[in-house]
């Protein structure tokens, strides 16, 4: 449990007090009693508030803000304020500001401009989170801290440069282990002292804002290494707050399959993953649902919180859509069947002026409570507390996994080909989609993972295949695990150098194929997989473009093959038996029609089933808690809907209402069942 002072789903948000006046704060107080919120997300971007120079510290108004709302049964997460350094700082302390990647300095404005390597920037970061801690380490109503804000972006300053040199000197201890690991003979690019080594930016082997470079390695290098440093921020922080608050947990907000940062190695420091939930009007569904999962596999299925979604429309998209009635409660669910153990929003009052101004609220510009937003919003926090703490620390008990990795998403998107159509979360949510409409639990996992627990692995395009990787692969399937893998597989180590001797590398022998070439088409070309026998769910044929893998079976059995163009009748899909288990290879990127009947074919032979019949549209999924299971029952339709619960009898959780059998559900509606 996050914090046992509120045993219950958090419910809340941002709250800026620091932007309006006493009456005001007397309104949001009501009105959030109206509402049912319990927890405040206060202090975010209040740095310059707080210190106004180099040794003052203004911290009485935050203070008294929480003293405030916790009179009136009001929680707070307190964040320390660090996103976004003040205006002093940066004219006073030019290395506190970023370099971008064209080489040039930035000034003051934004957020997200602090170089996490300029001394500066960490030595006031500490000493804030710090002052924080001590001044509120015995006050009641803080249950969780909030380091910064949606870590991001990168730095090429000369303080950067010098870190870099020093991260790599750890990392290789030798210059010639550097030149061997970046192949640097080519293009003559040998280093021989460690001050030759530069940033790789726009000024030297990167172009198109970062997405393409010359080196592989050396900009590989450079992202971990900026992962590792915006990393060690957050750990500077998250320390000094523990020095003073040892028993308050500590979080930052991710941002779902945000590209520049590596987020297993962030849920490995931190107490609780938290993420920021913003999808479109025109966002798959499965696309949310796999986001989540993603957020719960950071730290092997704890829960997490949903730190931010807005109560309906956003500001910052191409067109705001609102949210349709119903929509925010059912999305708010959806998070919370898939693990989250809070509800919270940004903002809980729309700010009057800047960028986010036009960005939902709780409260509306009106400045009262009829509204459509606000009633929803009201409605939802009573059901949150008739819930009470059914949910929370419960767990999700799945039986698939599939492997993502951002250091193979960096190294697919750097690399010199063989197709800019090739996108890797797209091909994790094809297969991730397949198994979502199925009612079918997944666990998003990282390469580190323990495969044990599970029946059936699948890591589509795994490029890089990291040290001891492919060995825990091969021991999973050889117990008698089922795994997949795809095109594009096996071909590079980490240090995106080709594993010699045939793709696809050390995978050659778990999946019994060689695969000779590569084919890259634009994607309006189709080729054809063809079942010349069914084999489960598959037969006929179906339609895959994008990459063409020309393969060879070895040890493993042709269960389709290519319908047309010169490689006509060489494989396409494969099965090879290892040890106990079975491993696939599909060689090219399928329909979704092949991935539904090769979804149920795996499942059927690794007898994994569904939570429920249900219409499509209809999403399913269980927690678990003491023995007990709720059932989430969700539907997206904008009709009504059915499920099939058979004979036994559930009650809704949140309407007392029966249900069994063939059973319909309202457009938009959720029923909690037990």
């Amino acid at each position: 449990m996050m914090n046992e002072n509120l045993p219950k789903i958090w419910y809340g948000g941002d709250y800026n007090p620091e932007q309006w006046d006493g009456p005001t704060h007397a309104e949001d107080i009501r009105m959030f009693k109206l509402a049912g919120i319990d927890v405040a997300t206060l202090n975010v971007f209040s740095w310059a508030l707080n210190q106004p120079d180099e040794v003052t510290y203004q911290l009485e108004w935050l203070e008294e803000t929480i003293d405030r709302l916790y009179k009136e049964g009001i929680y707070t997460c307190l964040a320390t304020g660090t996103g976004a350094h003040p205006a002093w700082m940066a004219k006073r302390y030019p290395d506190v500001r970023r370099v971008d990647f064209d080489g040039r300095k930035r000034q003051f404005g934004g957020r997200h401009n602090s170089c996490p390597n300029s001394p500066t920037y960490r030595k006031y970061a500490e000493r804030m989170a710090n002052q924080l801690a001590e001044r509120v380490k015995d006050h009641p109503a803080v249950l969780m801290w909030h380091v910064s804000n949606e870590y991001g972006g990168y730095c090429y300053c000369e303080n950067c440069q010098k870190a870099f040199r020093v991260w790599l000197k750890e990392k290789y201890e030798s210059l010639q282990n550097v030149n061997r690991a970046w192949n640097t003979r080519f293009w003559g690019h040998t280093f021989y002292e460690w001050d030759e080594i530069v940033a790789p930016n726009g000024l030297s082997e990167e172009w198109q804002g970062g997405q393409n470079t010359n080196f592989q390695g050396i900009s590989l290098d450079y992202r971990r290494f900026q992962n590792d440093s915006l990393l060690d921020v957050f750990k500077l922080e998250r320390d000094a707050l523990k020095r003073h608050t040892p028993n308050i947990p500590v979080t930052t907000n991710l941002m779902g399959f945000f590209p520049q940062l590596d987020y297993f190695s962030w849920g490995k420091e931190m107490d609780v993953v938290s993420w920021d939930n913003y999808p479109s009007i025109d966002t798959p569904v499965s696309m949310t649902a796999m986001t989540h999962d993603l957020m719960r596999g950071l730290k092997s299925g704890q829960p997490f919180m949903l730190m931010e979604q807005t109560p309906s429309q956003q500001n910052w998209q191409p067109y705001n859509a609102l949210k349709r009635p119903g929509v925010m409660r059912l999305w708010s669910y959806q998070a919370i069947a898939h693990g989250a153990d809070t509800v919270m929003f940004f903002q809980l009052r729309r700010s009057r002026g800047a960028t986010e101004k036009f960005h939902g609220a709780v409260i509306e510009h009106v400045g009262h409570e009829h509204t459509r937003v606000f009633r929803e919003t009201a409605e939802l926090g009573k059901e949150l507390a008739v819930l009470g703490n059914q949910v929370v620390d419960s767990r999700i008990d799945a039986k698939v996994a599939i492997v993502f990795d951002w250091e193979n998403r960096w190294a697919i998107e750097l690399s010199s080909g063989p197709s800019i159509a090739l996108d890797y979360v797209k091909e994790i949510h094809k297969y991730y989609q397949a198994f979502y409409e199925r009612n079918i639990p997944v666990d998003m996992i990282s390469v580190e993972e323990d495969l044990s627990q599970y029946d059936l692995v699948i890591a589509p395009v795994l490029y890089m295949v990291k040290k001891g990787h492919a060995d825990r692969l091969k021991d999973f399937v050889e117990k008698g695990g089922t795994f997949v893998t795809t095109f594009f597989s096996g071909i590079v180590d980490e240090h995106d150098l080709v594993t010699l001797g045939g793709y696809p590398g050390e995978l050659r022998d778990l999946v019994g194929i060689w695969a000779e070439e590569i084919d890259a088409l634009d994607p309006s070309h189709f080729n054809e997989m063809v079942f010349d026998q069914a084999y489960g769910a598959l037969s006929g044929q179906y339609r895959c473009n994008i990459l063409f893998d020309l393969i060879h079976a070895e040890s493993a059995d042709v269960l389709a093959t290519y319908g047309s163009d010169f490689y006509q009748g060489m494989p396409v899909v494969t099965k090879n038996q290892y040890g106990k288990g079975n491993a696939y290879y599909i060689a090219s990127s399928p329909d979704q029609a092949f991935m539904n009947d090769f979804v149920d074919t795996i499942c059927e032979e690794s007898s994994i089933h569904g939570e429920l019949v249900s219409d499509s549209g209809v999403e399913v999924i269980t927690r678990e808690k003491d023995g007990e299971q709720l059932l989430f029952v969700m539907n997206h339709n904008a009709e009504d809907s059915t499920f099939e619960l058979g004979e036994v009898t559930f009650i809704d959780q949140l309407t007392g209402q029966s249900y069994t059998g063939t059973s319909t559900i309202k457009p938009k509606d959720v029923l909690v069942l037990k």
